[in-house]
């Protein structure tokens, strides 16, 4: 896997676990621990894509 298709990769995760948090949000039975726990793993794609972007 080439570096620039492993950035592609890391941000269409990014992207998925930005639309499920916002999914989430909306949801008026929302789990606030998954909402967390989904904005953790976002953190951490968007930490890596900025070291590997460096």
């Amino acid at each position: 896997m080439t570096m620039s298709s492993h950035l592609n990769e890391l941000k269409k995760k990014h992207q998925t676990l930005s639309d499920a948090v916002d999914a989430a949000q909306r949801t008026l039975s929302a789990d606030d621990l998954e909402i967390a726990q989904l904005k953790k793993q976002k953190l951490q794609i968007k930490e890596e894509i900025a070291r590997l972007s460096a």
